[in-house]
């Protein structure tokens, strides 16, 4: 069985750093898993960063749909496989021309999908560190679109919690390891 790490925190946390010296500090064979895509030049620069931090020696795999498929195939080449991020892959679920039209309907979608990745990252028998952000702490957003999103992330980050052997929260780059300080209560 694989072992599932995730590391969440708001915009510009230290999270990516984070995600990425841990997997260089396994010394393993390791897999990038790219969610993004690019579309404008803003975002060009966020991937170029992300590029020029990871070591030449991993081996990258973009997936902004069907991440599932790109876990097993960085499976059979890594031992450690880093997926960046959880959230932007989220918005590509919603935002592809395949998605259902209702929000019921993109949240089956979207939690499905989400199932997949887990479900991969547990049978691959590495260790998954997904990376993911925390959307929910701001203001709530003005539009329905934005607060989907946000009830979407929220949703696949407890998903990727629940399933996770390790869970960090980063905040301003320092690291605290949640889930062995969770308080866990019975179900009602």
């Amino acid at each position: 069985m694989g072992k599932i790490i995730v590391v969440t925190g708001g915009a510009r946390s230290g999270k990516s750093v984070f995600a990425e010296r841990y997997a260089a500090a396994a010394n393993q064979t390791t897999a990038y898993i790219a969610t993004a895509e690019i579309y404008d030049e803003e975002m060009r620069v966020r991937v170029d960063r992300h590029q020029a931090r990871r070591p030449e020696a991993w081996y990258t795999f973009e997936a902004p749909l069907c991440a599932h498929e790109a876990i097993d195939k960085a499976a059979q080449v890594a031992e450690i496989i880093l997926f960046d991020c959880l959230t932007l892959y989220v918005t590509n679920i919603m935002l592809a021309p395949e998605t259902p039209q209702t929000a019921e309907e993109r949240f089956q979608q979207v939690m499905q999908e989400i199932d997949k990745l887990l479900a991969s990252a547990r049978q691959s028998g590495k260790t998954v560190i997904i990376v993911t952000n925390e959307v929910g702490l701001g203001i709530v957003p003005d539009n329905a679109l934005a607060r989907e999103f946000r009830d979407l992330a929220g949703m696949a980050n407890q998903k990727a919690a629940a399933a996770a052997d390790e869970v960090y929260l980063v905040v301003s780059g320092l690291a605290i390891e949640l889930k062995r300080l969770a308080l866990t209560l019975p179900e009602v």
